[in-house]
């Protein structure tokens, strides 16, 4: 045990790094006497990733702690407004009669005096329309690419929730001086060996520039490489390649065909023979990609399947295809060692997931640090909490998956076999026949989706959950039929007065959010 743990060496950048380095030294006061002293290695010879640009509500937060101002990371990140993610064929293939799409929101639906509207909406109290319409505004805002928020509003904060697509090159680059500046040492050097104590756990890394670093705690954010947490330390890898089937992409990055093309509001997810498509609007182009199982189809095609989305826009632009095994290990937090970002886990980009895990395990390394040495203690709980963080996201992923009515490749036919559900899944789809998705169902500290996420998808995917046992018990039709009115008023409200996606990332550029002007709507 280490008496007076004050030390934190963080190995590797990119945004996992330096998010985490940016936000625990404000959170452990990094620029303070009696904080924690961080310093951040990462080699000039390893590049970022640099593909996942899409995030979840819950960067707000983080990114308000680490104290990046919103407006300039407009600027500086390419980054525009995400409201959700809208599924495309992902029930039925292409081509049939009816329109096949449905809207994941991040607004939590509610009504006037708290009235549930699910089960109205169930019940046929808001005629034939999806629950994605008449459950929040959102979707009509984001339809009609109407950003989330005004220009007068403060730094992270709208009427509509949201999240942001940016380039993730330039977020890194803006959360390490950002990082930096709330007293982070950084360092550009490349670990050539990390050195083991004789209990096991690491003594040190040495560098090819600076020798040997030591600290008290070390944070692996090496990547898919590992080099502490696997290579060093052993600690194995989980695969769930026999529930997620997707494990490889390819990337394109279209421009605009004209400067002023209105910007997605959401993120665009196209179910194809064997995977699906990315589609994020950032400010001067769009990132695309897709992401597809090498079981069921060959890289060649892969790339072909994404180019005839593309359409001409595509012709002549330069693809980049990425290999991963989606899973996670069961054990994050080994001896002195901590893995956050693509070190410790991974399932593919929908959703994305990637960027919020590692929000996740920052705050839990705040929350959990060990101040006093007994790392053990901190380790147990660390890694209980995100093994199960991971498996009931595993369950989430999934549910876009098991539910399509699609038959039309193997890829979909063997997406919907029972065998590639895990026992989790199951056991929610059968308390779900009867009723819907709630609270009960929903872990706050564990569940990174809460019970609307779920309603979204599974109502999306066209579940059938079977109320006409106990319809008699609900008697407030004619309230829930006047909040579904209200609903659509809001959402014409939206439409109305709030500026477009690329309007309010135009007003960013000259002036910082809550100021005065305004944006034309």
């Amino acid at each position: 045990m280490v008496d007076n743990v004050r030390k934190i060496l963080i190995v590797g950048g990119g945004t996992a790094g330096w998010l985490t380095a940016g936000y625990l030294a404000r959170r452990l006061a990094a620029d303070l006497p009696g904080g924690v002293e961080i310093r951040l290695v990462e080699s000039r010879d390893i590049g970022i990733l640099g593909v996942g640009e899409g995030t979840f509500p819950t960067i707000r937060r983080t990114l308000a702690t680490i104290g990046i101002d919103e407006a300039e990371m407009v600027r500086r990140c390419g980054a525009t407004f995400k409201q959700g993610a809208k599924f495309v064929d992902w029930v039925r293939p292409p081509g049939t009669s009816n329109p096949d799409h449905y809207f994941h929101a991040f607004q939590v639906a509610e009504s006037p005096g708290g009235l549930e509207l699910l089960p109205y909406w169930l019940l046929g109290a808001a005629g034939d329309r999806a629950w994605d319409e008449v459950s929040s505004p959102q979707k009509a805002a984001a339809d009609a690419n109407r950003a989330p928020k005004l220009p007068t509003h403060p730094n992270f904060v709208g009427p509509l929730n949201y999240a942001f697509h940016f380039d993730a090159i330039t977020l890194a680059e803006l959360l390490r001086d950002q990082a930096i500046a709330n007293g982070v040492d950084h360092l550009v050097d490349t670990v050539t060996e990390v050195l083991l104590a004789a209990d096991g756990a690491i003594a040190a890394v040495r560098t090819q520039d600076h020798g040997v670093l030591e600290a008290d705690l070390y944070i692996d954010c090496t990547g898919f490489r590992a080099e502490l947490i696997g290579k060093a330390l052993g600690v194995p890898y989980r695969t769930c390649r026999k529930e997620l089937f997707c494990d490889r992409a390819v990337a394109i990055q279209v421009p605009y065909s004209h400067a002023k093309d209105p910007i997605a509001s959401y993120t665009i997810s196209t179910a194809q023979e064997a995977g699906w498509t990315w589609d994020i609007g950032l400010d001067g182009r769009r990132g695309t990609g897709h992401v597809y199982s090498s079981d069921h189809t060959d890289d060649d095609r892969a790339e072909v399947v994404l180019r005839s989305y593309l359409g001409p826009a595509a012709d002549r632009l330069e693809a980049r295809r990425l290999r991963f095994d989606p899973g996670y290990r069961e054990v994050n937090w080994q001896k002195n060692c901590v893995a956050i970002g693509l070190s410790s886990g991974f399932f593919e980009p929908l959703e994305a997931t990637g960027i919020v895990f590692s929000e996740l395990a920052a705050g839990l390394v705040a929350n959990l640090f060990p101040w006093g040495g007994d790392f053990e203690t901190s380790a147990r709980q660390f890694n209980a909490i995100m093994r199960q963080r991971y498996e009931r996201t595993l369950d989430f992923i999934k549910l876009h998956y098991c539910l399509t009515q699609r038959r039309d490749t193997a890829f979909w036919r063997d997406n919907a076999e029972a065998s590639s559900v895990p026992n989790s899944l199951l056991e929610r789809l059968d308390r779900w026949r009867f009723r819907p998705p709630s609270e009960l169902d929903i872990d706050p500290v564990l569940d990174i989706f809460t019970e609307p996420s779920w309603q979204y998808v599974l109502y999306g995917m066209e579940w059938k959950t079977d109320l006409s046992a106990k319809a008699g018990i609900y008697r407030y039709h004619d309230d829930a039929r006047a909040a579904f009115a209200e609903v659509q008023r809001q959402a014409r409200y939206a439409f109305a007065n709030l500026p477009t996606n690329r309007q309010l990332v135009e007003y960013a550029r000259t002036r910082d959010f809550g100021t005065p002007g305004s944006a034309a709507a």
